[in-house]
């Protein structure tokens, strides 16, 4: 895996979750179960958004569209670890490399933003609630949405492009087992400061002008609740930010942990970037669904419907 000077890098060797060969079936059957129940829950979650009317809400239009993220971010990771896990040599394309790492910056910087929409969202919702059909019509709701994976994925182009301008030529063996930004940089061996600045200024901006937005967001939200003259009803409007506060703290606490706390030694990043970019998409719907009376009626729903079809086929 060492390279001759100035021999550039065409291919990287992932060196994976782990090195002990006795884990890698267990770990393939575990992570082939993760990645089917993230689609199985995802996709139900989109279905029963896209066929219930009671649903055709701006809450789950935008809870839809995260489990559609969450499909395309466990997907562009997942897959190629299941591989992985199956043979001796761990190698992905340069090429294969770049894309991973710009769709991975891509789903996570789009999930910041539009974690920070159904923040503004539940503002409106709770602090104006005449104002909100008006100001949260189908039209926005598509605005906010499109404006989050635009962002995003312009954010992605400027760290993939300034780290693939780089020159790897010392050694192919990534000390991961996706390809990311800073396995990339530990690699180079050409001045990587001004990446490592911009590793940190605009992962920082991005993350902390979501998180803003979500702190002043529910400041205003509990200030409103605190009002509430009944207890029931300061319940039922907590309630309904449950969910998206427990998918933002689980999320959040893990990438300040991978990417802004300084003693994270190299195997804590590997579990917590296992965490957010494998296991979360897993977890968002659940976290939906079972804090959400709604969406598991409309699910129960869907699924006797079709039952009590698929046993009655004559009454379709």
């Amino acid at each position: 895996m060492e390279w001759k000077n100035h021999t550039m890098v065409t291919k990287f060797v992932l060196l994976g979750f782990t090195s002990l060969r006795h884990l890698q079936i267990p770990l393939f059957v575990l992570f082939l179960f993760i990645y089917s129940m993230t689609l199985l829950w995802n996709i139900g979650i989109i279905l029963a958004v896209r066929i219930s009317p009671s649903l055709h809400t701006p809450m789950y239009f935008f809870i839809s569209s995260l489990s559609f993220l969450d499909i395309c971010f466990s997907s562009a990771i997942t897959p190629k670890m299941l591989v992985d896990f199956l043979t001796e040599e761990k190698v992905i394309s340069f090429l294969g490399c770049a894309f991973q790492t710009y769709f991975l910056c891509a789903m996570g910087t789009t999930e910041n933003f539009l974690f920070a929409v159904m923040a503004i969202d539940r503002y409106i919702a709770i602090c104006n609630p005449l104002l909100y059909p008006a100001v949260m019509n189908h039209r926005k709701c598509v605005f906010f949405v499109s404006g989050a994976y635009t962002f995003g994925f312009l954010h992605a182009f400027i760290e993939t492009g300034c780290t693939f301008r780089l020159s790897f030529c010392t050694s192919n063996a990534l000390q991961h087992f996706i390809c990311d930004i800073q396995p990339l940089l530990d690699l180079s061996c050409t001045d990587t400061r001004v990446n490592t600045l911009i590793l940190f200024i605009f992962p920082s901006l991005v993350s902390m002008s979501s998180l803003l937005t979500i702190l002043v967001s529910y400041g205003y939200i509990i200030a409103t609740v605190l009002k509430i003259g009944s207890v029931s009803g300061r319940m039922k409007a907590f309630s309904t930010c449950a969910s998206h506060l427990t998918a933002v703290t689980l999320t959040y606490g893990t990438v300040f942990f991978v990417y802004l706390w300084p003693s994270t030694s190299k195997e804590q990043k590997r579990v917590a970037t296992i965490f957010y970019t494998v296991i979360m998409p897993m977890l968002n719907p659940l976290i939906y669904c079972l804090r959400n009376s709604d969406i598991k009626s409309e699910f129960k729903n869907i699924v006797n419907k079709r039952l009590f079809l698929s046993l009655c086929p004559h009454l379709n």
